[in-house]
């Protein structure tokens, strides 16, 4: 067949599109939800191309409106993974064997697919499934699974492009092979782009993949492997299971052809992840990679010329949007004594405005918290700062779950820097503050480096540059995405490659070039032209008498 030096489309950010009122995409969106509402699905899983469905339909509903049945999705078993392996095991050598531009061209069309036809269907399964506003649906589920696609493309050319000097006589080059075997993706329910990347990046790397999403998320996936199936991906190369965590685990770690996890979700999960990798390091082919972004306890630090609005948007921006539910989420703030009291003030202003309620309303900026569990554990954490005389909760904690799991945006005030909700990684609409003396602003620096074991986002408010540089350089571990004059979420792919260090992750920068080295394996070639045909060097000659 004809060959060349093919250059991929130039990969350009989704725009984030308005939803405001009377808008065609508001119109569509709406209808496109109330069209998900009026009807159930079942959701089979998706092996080897084919439709699987079983005996245990487990219910999908809204986290806002859990007496509502959006469908039922069909769970697997170990027979299921390991069904799911063998399938992309089978399509490995076709898919490794296909031209990269035949692989870049089927992710393209699932971007063009997913920003075009599929729009609203996404965005709306995205609200109802996981409880997100219009506008959080639309940058995560929309814009950014689009951009970790198409920046995906390009970085896998410009890996393409990384090739060795070559020497007179000799032509060097690298070949950028798939792993030997299967890549695991385990996915969570809080960012449908991320439940989506992370099977598609080592695919678009000439891999095969095994998909777990969230259990709370599968509604979402669903359409994705839709979106997948329409632009031509072959059968087996994505291949989408729905079975517990400790099934699948106990199944994929132990594999022979296990090449390697692309991981997000919590801490705990990915160290005991590591551990059975470690324990069954004997048994693989290769040693696998481990890629994971985990938890977070992002901060805000502010210093006494910060503008107390200013500190209050970020606040209520960084620690409330999808209900705190970001890996990236304010989740503690600094605040000097000298401005406290006005930003406190200016903060209830701003929360006495939220409303909380489902996401069909589209007025309503807070919405539901995932599941169950998570609404216990929040409220938990908040009761005990009513009753703790070490903290005290100054707006919100009102807790209802009669309809769904609604949480209202919490901010506790602690009186001690290691109170527990300043500590540990909560996932929720909580904010914990910690009011400092303007003149302890090193001392405090140092407690928020060494509170928590995370080091995922951080941000730091000031108008003195001299400040900026200090706490900057100070907290340069603290924080694998760190911001100035900004609230810590909303990296774009492509601007900010996002992914943090210590607890919270290998900080490979899912989007980036980082990533996707992970998912190939570099094989070196040297062809000399003219060999030599004697074994001797000049060195071994004897000296001339």
């Amino acid at each position: 067949m004809p060959k060349g030096f093919f250059k991929a489309p130039i990969a350009k950010n989704e725009p984030i599109l308005s939803y405001a009122p009377g808008s065609p995409e508001r119109v569509e969106l709406k209808a496109r939800i109330n069209e998900l509402r009026s009807k159930e699905i079942e959701l089979p899983m998706v092996i080897g191309g084919k439709d699987v469905f079983t005996d245990r339909k487990i219910k999908m509903c809204p986290p806002h409106e859990i007496e509502h049945t959006l469908g039922y999705y069909n769970q697997g078993d170990s027979s299921h993974v390991e069904m799911a392996i063998d399938a992309a095991l089978a399509a490995k050598e076709k898919w490794k064997n296909l031209s990269w531009q035949h692989r870049a061209s089927i992710f393209l069309k699932a971007a063009d697919l997913l920003t075009g036809p599929y729009r609203a269907k996404i965005n709306a399964a995205t609200m109802l499934g996981q409880s997100k506003n219009a506008f959080q649906a639309e940058i995560d589920a929309v814009c950014e699974l689009a951009d970790f696609i198409r920046f995906g493309v390009q970085v896998m050319t410009d890996i393409y492009k990384i090739q060795p000097e070559s020497a007179a006589g000799m032509w060097n080059y690298n070949e950028y092979r798939p792993l030997e075997g299967f890549v695991f993706a385990l996915t969570p329910f809080n960012f449908t782009s991320i439940a989506g990347n992370l099977p598609a990046a080592p695919a678009l790397m000439g891999n095969v993949v095994v998909w777990k999403p969230s259990k709370t998320a599968v509604y979402s996936a669903g359409v994705i492997m839709d979106i997948f199936k329409e632009a031509g991906l072959p059968d087996g190369v994505i291949n989408l299971v729905f079975a517990s965590g400790p099934v699948v685990a106990k199944v994929v770690l132990t594999h022979p052809d296990f090449a390697g996890i692309h991981f997000t979700g919590s801490t705990e999960v990915f160290q005991s992840i590591w551990k059975i990798i470690g324990d069954n390091i004997y048994k693989y082919k290769s040693y696998p990679r481990i890629v994971g972004e985990t938890g977070g306890k992002d901060f805000i630090f502010a210093d006494n010329t910060t503008s107390p609005q200013t500190l209050a948007i970020a606040m209520l921006r960084g620690a409330f949007e999808y209900q705190g539910q970001k890996c990236s989420a304010a989740s503690r703030a600094y605040v000097p004594r000298s401005i406290w009291a006005e930003t406190k003030k200016r903060l209830g202003k701003e929360l006495a405005t939220v409303k909380m309620g489902p996401p069909e309303d589209f007025t309503n900026f807070v919405n539901a918290v995932i599941d169950e569990s998570s609404f216990d554990k929040l409220k938990g954490f908040i009761d005990r700062a009513k009753a703790d005389g070490d903290a005290e909760v100054i707006f919100g904690g009102g807790c209802d779950k009669s309809v769904g799991y609604f949480i209202e945006p919490t901010i506790i005030e602690a009186k001690k820097t290691d109170y527990v909700t300043m500590v540990e990684e909560l996932f929720g609409p909580v904010l914990t503050v910690f009011v400092y003396d303007d003149e302890k602003l090193d001392e405090t620096l140092e407690i928020l480096d060494k509170t928590s074991i995370y080091a995922l986002t951080g941000a730091v408010l000031s108008q003195n540059r001299y400040n900026i540089e200090k706490i900057t350089k100070r907290l340069d571990n603290a924080a694998g995405n760190f911001y100035i004059n900004d609230k810590p979420t909303g990296a774009v792919v492509g601007q900010q490659p996002f992914g943090g260090a210590r607890g919270s992750g290998t900080d490979d920068k899912a989007g980036s070039i980082f990533n996707f080295l992970r998912w190939t394996s570099i094989r070196t070639i040297k062809e000399t032209f003219v060999p030599p045909i004697n074994y001797s060097y000049p060195s071994f000659r004897a000296d001339e008498e």
